[in-house]
């Protein structure tokens, strides 16, 4: 079985667009190849900034015959319908066979396709990929009709056996398959023939040329540490940075460089985000300062790099210049107070219905002062905090660098002699802005946290800018399992239904506080279930624990889902809500026969046989358990008391017949089934569990 080798080999392909280049070509390839027949045991992409290449192992050589048959009209139809049925099929009149029906004698066809050589195959698989590659950005180049993400030179395309490799002919826009690559551009720049993929990759490294992105990450990060270690300095770790450095070069080569002393006083923050956003090097240094860094070139040159490192950092002095100059520009105004940057932002808009950035800031710092006792802070240090924990927007940093929004704030609330809680506020406030993301844990940053993340849903919903399916332009999803997360995470016990209506009552406009505060907290147990279902608590235990009051309280709500779920997974709990919903449907299905609801008068003294004075027993002692439990919220006391009612329920499902002949005894047990409803279901709704 031969092995497939392609590359195609262009002009620079972006970094960011390598990865799923790579990955598009596999698909396509071998989804094509499958779809014509083929077989093959595996199958890998490679992609460096020239090359995009796939080799595919154990490819079969060709395509099996196939043979299938068809059923057509019935003997008798209309010429133009048995003549469309062999124009479809692909087989002459004559070739029809004619066969008894049930229902009368009717036309077949065998079609038979006859299998393929793997090459032909291969040709016509590739030559559509290339056609129609899914680029992000692409472009013709030169007089053909060709879109590709930079001029395509030259394609590679070999089927390889024991036997030896031969050339899979084929031709797009002028560009004729071959067995020929190049290697680095500068390095060895010459072409050459290949044989296999193994053949391949030798023969690329010879020429300077790592083929797998991996490998020169590794290579990178292993080379990089090891010239920080020399100079007892350690490098800043950044997956993404070192993935799109990797991108950018085929050969890679690692420079340590040391940044000017002038410019060692600027925030680390600041030099990272500099050297990363416009240079792509690796920041360098020890305990928290920055003071090297590492560039990637793309050669070996005789000077040991000495002339690109001087380059560099000419480069360099020139962007951390521009850097320093709006940093002391900030610093003076922080130091003023930040009032010129709080009344710059009354001139920015947030969103047209909902007023200037000023406008914002306002409503957040009431909500935070409004919040504030819920999770332990200062209200007068929440409200303060809140005035100034966006003034770094009108900073020119921030211009510059709008990532570092937060970070150049707690920098410049110190700056302004603010006390430390209050100044981390400004960057601990937007977070979690992700599922990774640590939470805050200081009150006063967990106050104003949460009014940010509820003036923007508040605000939004306002207006009736809700995400739409897959939509969601505002990140609200975010902000809503923000709120989750800062309530689970810090244990603050509010019910959300009052303090979505203390938002909604803020913004501009006229609002239905009530209906849009209840739609707003059914969009919050939505993301809320997501949550927990990634955490391993089952739907149905959600919706349970939802349809019970106080499901506006999260910490309470989870304490009783995480206690019903843990229950759920004894024998005694499973087994117990068998029970449940069998007492359940023997009563529904009486009251909706009897037209009456058998909700009270159970009496043990109606009772004929042990069991069931047992089961009126434990329900009288687990009942008043449960009940204590629940307003101690002492949710694992109450499960494990209903969990003690398995016993007794199924020994009254063994013993005794609820619809007894006798009525008086029959309703008396009826409204027992309804003791066993009323007594389970101060846990949660358990009719809403599965199963």
């Amino acid at each position: 079985m031969p092995d497939l080798l392609i590359e195609l080999f262009s002009e620079e392909i972006p970094a960011r667009m390598q990865g799923k280049a790579g990955a598009d070509l596999r698909r396509m390839v071998t989804d094509g190849l499958v779809e014509a027949g083929l077989t093959y045991a595996g199958a890998q992409a490679f992609t460096t900034p020239r090359r995009l290449a796939l080799t595919v192992q154990g490819l079969s050589a060709e395509s099996p015959t196939t043979r299938e048959e068809r059923k057509g009209p019935r003997v008798g139809a209309p010429d133009k319908a048995i003549d469309g049925f062999c124009r479809g099929a692909g087989v002459a009149r004559e070739d029809l066979e004619v066969r008894d029906e049930k229902k009368g004698q009717a036309y077949f066809a065998m079609i038979v396709k006859e299998g393929r050589p793997a090459a032909e195959i291969v040709a016509e698989v590739l030559e559509t990929t290339v056609r129609n590659f899914p680029w992000p950005k692409s472009m013709r180049w030169g007089s053909g009709e060709l879109r590709w993400v930079r001029p395509l030179q030259s394609i590679l395309c070999l089927l390889s056996d024991e036997a030896g490799a031969e050339v899979v002919p084929l031709e797009v826009d002028g560009i004729v398959s071959g067995d020929v690559t190049h290697g680095h551009r500068f390095m060895a720049p010459d072409a050459f023939t290949v044989t296999s993929f193994d053949d391949y990759a030798a023969k690329l490294k010879r020429a300077h040329v790592i083929l797998d992105a991996e490998e020169r990450a590794a290579q990178i990060w292993h080379d990089a540490t090891n010239a920080a270690f020399a100079r007892g300095l350690e490098v800043v770790e950044d997956k993404g940075l070192l993935a799109e450095v990797a991108g950018l070069v085929e050969c890679p080569v690692v420079l340590l460089g040391e940044i000017d002393e002038a410019f060692r006083g600027l925030p680390a923050e600041v030099l990272q985000t500099s050297m990363k956003e416009h240079q792509k090097f690796f920041s360098v240094g020890k305990d928290g300062q920055i003071t090297h860094f590492i560039t990637v070139a793309n050669r070996v040159t005789a000077d040991d790099g000495a002339t690109i490192l001087a380059g560099n950092q000419k480069v360099l002095f020139a962007r951390l210049s521009d850097a320093k100059f709006f940093w002391e520009n900030d610093l003076r105004e922080a130091r003023a107070g930040m009032g010129t940057w709080l009344a710059a932002l009354d001139n920015v808009t947030f969103h047209n219905k909902l007023g200037s950035q000023k406008a914002r800031i306002d409503r957040i710092a009431a909500l935070a002062r409004e919040i504030a006792p819920l999770v332990g802070a200062d209200p007068e240090a929440a409200e303060k905090a809140a005035q100034v924990a966006k003034a770094d927007l009108s900073s020119e940093m921030v211009y510059e660098f709008p990532e570092l929004q937060g970070v150049m704030g707690r920098y410049y609330s110190e700056a302004a002699g603010l006390i430390a809680d209050v100044a981390a506020v400004a960057q601990e406030h937007y977070a979690p802005l992700g599922p990774s993301d640590d939470v805050p844990t200081a009150p006063i940053s967990v106050g104003v946290a949460l009014a940010d993340k509820i003036d923007t849903l508040t605000g939004f919903w306002a207006i009736d800018e809700k995400p739409t399916g897959s939509k969601d332009p505002f990140a609200l999803r975010r902000a809503a399992l923000g709120i989750i997360r800062l309530v689970l995470e810090n244990g603050v016990r509010t019910g959300l239904s009052s303090v979505f209506a203390a938002g909604l009552s803020a913004q501009p406009g006229d609002v239905e506080t009530d209906v849009v505060a209840a739609d707003l907290l059914s969009f919050t147990h939505d993301r809320l279930k997501v949550y927990l279902r990634d955490r391993g608590i089952p739907h149905d235990v959600i919706d349970a624990c939802l349809a019970m009051p106080g499901n506006d309280d999260l910490a309470l709500l989870v304490k009783r889902a995480e206690a019903l779920a843990a229950v759920l997974k004894t024998d005694d709990g499973e087994n117990l809500i068998q029970g449940f919903k069998r007492a359940n449907n023997i009563l529904t299905q009486a009251e909706e026969a009897d037209g009456v609801e058998y909700s009270y008068g159970a009496e043990v003294k109606l009772a004929e046989t042990e069991e069931e004075k047992a089961l009126f027993a434990a329900l009288e002692s687990q009942g008043a358990a449960i009940s204590s439990a629940i307003e101690a919220e002492d949710f694992a006391g109450a499960m494990g008391a209903m969990g003690t009612l398995r016993g007794p329920i199924d020994a009254f499902f063994e013993a005794v017949q609820v619809n007894a002949d006798n009525q008086v005894v029959r309703r008396n047990r009826l409204n027992l089934l309804h003791m066993i409803r009323q007594t389970c279901g101060q846990v949660a709704d358990l009719t809403r569990l599965a199963g």
